[in-house]
């Protein structure tokens, strides 16, 4: 499985609309075969960046940058480039598994 984290800065007068300007984005890679999660998270510390967290099957990654709506994502005139204060940092790990597991270290019954 392909493991990703991506962390974007957006201009603080756009970071009230972030969820809108991606939404289209978001429910276009959901739908992608080999999607297995594509998480938006908005940090408790910077009300400005928001975290990404997407997996894919081995062989889903290619298709997915291939795609349309990725290009048009990623384009430095499309409207997520415009919202952005600086280019988005991320991790991007080919690990074992096939999703979520339950936490070791703690138990809820």
């Amino acid at each position: 499985m392909l493991f990703i984290v991506v962390k974007f800065q957006v201009k603080p007068e756009f970071a009230e609309q972030w969820p809108a300007i991606t939404a289209e984005f978001t429910q276009a890679t959901r739908a992608e075969p080999g999607n297995k999660w594509f998480e938006w998270s908005r940090s408790v510390e910077d009300p400005n960046e928001y975290v990404l967290i997407e997996a894919f099957d081995d062989d889903a990654a290619g298709p997915h940058v291939e795609s349309a709506h990725f290009q048009q994502a990623v384009s430095s005139e499309g409207a997520m480039a415009q919202a952005l204060v600086s280019t988005p940092k991320i991790i991007s790990r080919q690990i074992d598994g096939e999703g979520w597991e339950e936490m070791g270290e703690m138990q809820i019954n």
